[in-house]
This record gives structure tokens, sequence and C-alpha cells, in this order.
């Protein structure tokens, strides 16, 4: 009898991989996920931006009429899903949470053509917060995200009035080490994307070779995408926005930050864009995370850096027990 239970299990088990398997394959969305569901509910705000109408989806959560308010800035392979965890906990503790997708991510718009820079971006954000009568807030931006809350903080100083950084990106100037690419090579490498090899380079890159299935539950815009009728649009724009990363140096701007800061950093991480095209003889080893926190606060007034040994680029869902015991005693 135990045979049979057993063998029934196994085929059980199988029938669920393949029928997973089977609908992750049949995932289609559109070039801004309308078919793919956010944790909080999705607001639209209408945007004029070099003569175009665009729209920039944001979540709003936590209590309105709070003080208290922080906003969350996304990396370069993500939107704003990924930040429910973390804001539930802020919402735990009083906060209202503004969560964004940036132009040419997540939800917003994809143009067709866009002149994508830092300062835009920053510019597209603080005009959201105008129109939600936000006059001040924390600032929390991860890996790309980061590199915009630097330009935040500079652009807006009398708004952000903390800037917390987690494994930002742009800790060093990529052009002095790497030769610089126009869009189309960039957009021949998304085109070539698929979801094994977006899945390996996450794999290796943010999680020490490991995987689990909270990481899995992350590509799934991307399964959508890869199998939908936009995603040449989508490449497009994932191209145009590596542009800002390596013409845009923060480092010359950390100096001029003011406001209280903080980086998180998990000291594994060994993220250097541009290390697969660096110009010739250059010896320089990118993305040396243990050496790049302890540069970059010291390069800010009023910083303190706080250190995650034996965590990478995604220190939050790596170790959520540990982020959480660095990060939420800053916002409290």
């Amino acid at each position: 009898m135990s045979n049979i239970v057993f063998n029934i299990f196994l085929l059980l088990t199988f029938f669920a991989v393949q029928v997973s398997a089977k609908s992750s394959s049949k995932l289609s969305f559109d070039e801004e996920l309308s078919q793919f569901s956010y944790p909080f509910e999705v607001y639209s705000f209408a945007l004029d931006s070099q003569h175009q109408s665009l729209s920039m989806r944001y979540m709003d959560v936590g209590n309105k009429k709070s003080e208290k308010v922080i906003v969350l800035l996304h990396g370069k392979n993500f939107s704003g899903y990924y930040w429910k965890r973390i804001a539930e906990d802020l919402i735990k503790v009083g906060y209202r949470v503004i969560i964004p997708d940036q132009i040419g991510f997540g939800k917003s718009s994809k143009p067709n053509y866009y002149q994508y820079s830092f300062s835009q971006l920053a510019s597209n954000t603080q005009l959201l917060l105008k129109n939600l009568n936000i006059q001040s807030y924390t600032l929390v931006g991860h890996s790309m995200g980061g590199m915009l809350g630097v330009n935040m903080a500079y652009l807006f100083p009398d708004s952000v009035n903390k800037l917390i950084l987690i494994n930002p990106i742009g800790l060093e100037p990529y052009l002095d080490y790497v030769q610089y690419k126009e869009p189309n090579f960039f957009y021949k490498k998304e085109l070539s994307k698929t979801i094994d090899k977006i899945r390996n380079y996450q794999k290796k890159n943010y999680y020490n070779g490991k995987w689990n299935e909270e990481y899995e539950k992350l590509l799934i815009p991307y399964k959508g995408w890869l199998n939908g009728p936009d995603w040449k649009k989508v490449a497009w724009n994932n191209a145009l926005t590596y542009g800002p990363i390596f013409t845009e140096d923060i480092t010359h701007k950390l100096e001029k930050i003011s406001q209280e800061t903080y980086f998180i950093i998990g000291t594994r991480d060994t993220t250097g864009p541009g290390r697969a095209w660096k110009k010739v003889g250059v010896i320089h080893k990118l993305g040396q995370y243990h050496k790049l926190g302890k540069a970059a606060k010291s390069q800010v007034k009023n910083a303190t850096l706080l250190e995650l040994p034996g965590l990478g680029h995604m220190p939050q869902f790596e170790d959520y027990d540990r982020f959480s015991r660095v990060f939420l005693p800053i916002v409290k």
C-alpha cells in the first residue's frame, strides 16, 4: 500500500510541475503588464514629457494623512512590485508608502523614443509627489534606484529629508574603465534574452548560485513579456535606460549630498556594469562592494555604512531578517 501511495504522490507531483511549467509558458503580458497583478492598487499619473503624453504608474499605500512619507525606487531589472514585504513593514510603523514605476519600467509607459537621464526620471518622480501634495519624504533606492536617489537628493534637497541606498550601482565611474556602447548594442543583447538566461544571470550574480521559489516569482513579468506582443518595445526601452547608468557619473555628487544618508551594503556583491567590455589595458576590478561602500560613505558628509557580510546585490530578498534588522531601525 505504501508503494502505491508513494507512486501516486510522484505522479501528482510530476503533474503539478508540468501544469506549472505549461502555465508559465503561456504567460503573455503587454508592454504595461496589464495582465500582471501588483501587490497593491495601482494608480496612474498623466505626464506630459518630451512632447509625449505618458502614464507613470505608482502604488500609494498606508495612511494617506501620515506625516511620515517614504518613496521606494526600484532597480534596473525590476519595478515596483518587488517592494511588497518592505512596504508592508513600513505601513506597520505608520508610513505612507509611494512606489513608482519609472517611465520605461513595469506598468509605466514605454515610449518609442525618450531621452533617458536620471535628472529626467527625478523630475518625473518629483512631479508625481507634488501632484500628491507631498512636500517632504524619506527616499529609498535599490541598485539603479540608488543612482536615481542620489540625483533626487541633489536636485531636491528641500524635499528629501533622508536617503537610504541599498546596494546602489554607480559607486564608481564606469566610463573610466569600460567602453561606451550605443543603444543598439544593448538592444541586441535584450533581444537575445531568454528566461533561462535571465534566471542564470540572477542566480550567479545576485544569489551566489542559489535559487528558490521567491526568486522565481520575481521573473514573472519577464516571462510574460518574452511571450507577449510588445517585447521588442520593452527591450528597446531596456536598452535606452542603460545610457544614464554609464554616462552619468554620480560619484562627484556624493560630496554634495547634505541629507542624513545610509548605505546598506551586501558586501558579497560584485555588480560591475560593463565588465565584459573593459577598455584595453584596464586592470581595475569592478564591483568590489566591500570597498565601494566604505569609499562612498567617506564622500557623504552625514553618512552611515551598514554592511551585511555574506549577502549580495539583493540583501532584502536573500535574507530579509538580517536586512530588516538594519533597515527598520533607520526608518522608525
